[in-house]
């Protein structure tokens, strides 16, 4: 049986008040399920219109099934395993703002509207110079909210009581920053005015964010018995683990229009997120980022074929506790119980994670994720993190597209992946290709932000690692590392 509203009893359309802009698996899984649980628990009444932040997305399938879609919780419950099943029915409808212009900036002017949540990845919040007003729609996610905003701000006269609160999802340090930032840029760029300027400041509330939950997404190994267990031919279904956290970092009013409490839902409102943030996106994010491509390179499609593999699951667990915790302020035993219980998340025996969907925009993930580690260890003990620096051969290795001669597909920047193959494509795998090859990689500044070849010792330690692998595979290549950590500590 189809899913959608005609086929399925007790579904009901709220009111709009929340434009999200990502339509993806994490959202729906995260934050679109703890929506459904305020609209159930805590008379929210909040429908949700998703909106696909790039051309081609699911809003098509997603109104197809109106907006109805289950949540698949596995995972670990006061020690013990758990598996629960949601039918999330808060989103309304999807657009594609590329093909509905009109019907999307219709919403500028709704009077049900008053939140904003978006994950457009790390990549989203970046600033265009060719974006203009008069697009439709901009290209950036930036110029695309603040040409949202100011439509609405001339719907409205400017009225206080019409600003929005948007809470940012993606992971990048301080997201609603600076997103509000590149937000001004674009309102100074195309003159858009003072009084818009001072609404924004005034009426609006950018708030930065962290999101946990780890999303496997849809279930296509095993999709036949699942849609059979639920009875429907349901086509948006994702998995996600038991556990959830989401900080919010906003004023005390904000937390009063988002019930969370009320749903019993693990979301914090704080004032200050920065701990939380670093120490989540540095061991968890940080530790996923900098597995893939030695996980994958190995042969290991997992995250819990590779923790639990008695060499990658050992590189992983010294990436987090060698590397990574030695770094971070807090105190020492928290921070080991932390990694502790996140690395124990990896093993959650219902959740296929699989690598290739971590491997997605890798780049800019690694520059936010594991590149701060690399310097601070660097900085803090003048000498470079071992396990850190071999990640990003693995990187470098990983964006060749090809493993024992067979041909992967790449998913980035379009801007990253043709900058890769170039580098590639000039490499003949000897010691000094592969330190060229290193150089020029380094060198791309467009994605690390500085020249880390100005990082010492870095280019040769990083050449030597990548000629292991392409010489002689993972296999070997992560051998020599475990081995060179352990002769050094002995």
């Amino acid at each position: 049986m189809d899913l959608n509203r005609t086929t399925t009893a007790d579904t009901i359309k709220h009111p709009e008040r929340i434009l999200q802009f990502g339509e993806g698996n994490f959202l729906r899984a995260f934050a679109d399920w703890m929506i459904d649980r305020m609209n159930k628990e805590a008379d929210f009444n909040s429908g949700v219109v998703a909106v696909q932040p790039i051309e081609h997305g699911l809003a098509e399938l997603i109104n197809k099934q109106d907006g109805l879609y289950h949540v698949l919780l596995k995972g670990m419950k006061d020690g013990k395993p758990v598996k629960e099943t949601h039918r999330v029915d808060c989103i309304t409808r999807a657009l594609n703002p590329y093909a509905q212009y009109e019907e999307y900036i219709q919403l500028a002017s709704s009077e049900d509207l008053r939140f904003i949540i978006s994950n457009t990845t790390e990549a989203g919040i970046s600033f265009d110079s060719n974006d203009s007003l008069e697009m439709t729609p901009q290209c950036s996610f930036p110029a695309k909210m603040t040409s949202f905003l100011y439509k609405r701000f001339q719907a409205f006269n400017g009225a206080t009581d019409k600003g929005l609160i948007v809470i940012c999802c993606e992971l990048i340090d301080r997201n609603a920053d600076i997103l509000f930032k590149y937000i001004l840029q674009y309102t100074e760029l195309w003159n858009l005015g003072d009084d818009f300027k001072i609404w924004l400041k005034e009426a609006c509330a950018f708030c930065n964010s962290l999101v946990d939950r780890i999303v496997p997404g849809f279930p296509k190994e095993n999709i036949n018995e699942v849609q059979k267990e639920l009875g429907y031919n349901d086509q948006l279904v994702t998995v996600g683990e038991y556990f959830h956290l989401w900080v919010i970092e906003a004023p005390e009013w904000v937390q009063k229009e988002f019930p969370a409490d009320k749903a019993g839902l693990e979301v914090k409102f704080v004032e200050d997120m920065t701990s939380f943030r670093e120490q989540k996106v540095r061991i968890l994010n940080g530790a996923h980022t900098g597995s893939f491509a030695v996980s994958l390179l190995y042969g290991l499609e997992t995250v819990r074929e590779a923790i639990e593999h008695p060499v990658v699951g050992k590189f992983m667990n010294e990436l987090v506790f060698d590397d990574i915790l030695s770094i971070l302020d807090g105190s020492k035993d928290y921070l080991e119980q932390f990694a502790t219980k996140i690395l124990e998340r990896f093993y959650n025996p219902y959740i296929k994670h699989q690598w290739r969907s971590i491997a997605l925009n890798s780049m800019s993930k690694w520059e936010t994720r594991d590149l701060p580690s690399l310097l601070d260890f660097n900085k803090k003990y003048n000498q470079l993190p071992t396990h850190l620096v071999f990640s990003l051969a693995a990187l470098i290795a990983y964006y060749k597209g090809e493993l024992n001669g067979e041909k992967y597909e790449l998913q980035d920047d379009q801007k990253h992946l043709d900058f890769m193959k170039s580098c590639w494509e000039t490499c003949d795998r000897s010691k000094e290709s592969t330190n060229a090859l290193v150089k020029q990689v380094l060198a791309y500044k467009d994605n690390w932000n500085l020249d880390l070849n100005e990082v010492p010792g870095l280019t040769a330690q990083v050449s030597e690692y990548l000629y292991a692998i392409e010489q002689e595979g993972m296999q070997h290549a992560i051998n020599l590392v475990l081995n060179t950590v352990e002769s050094t500590q002995n």
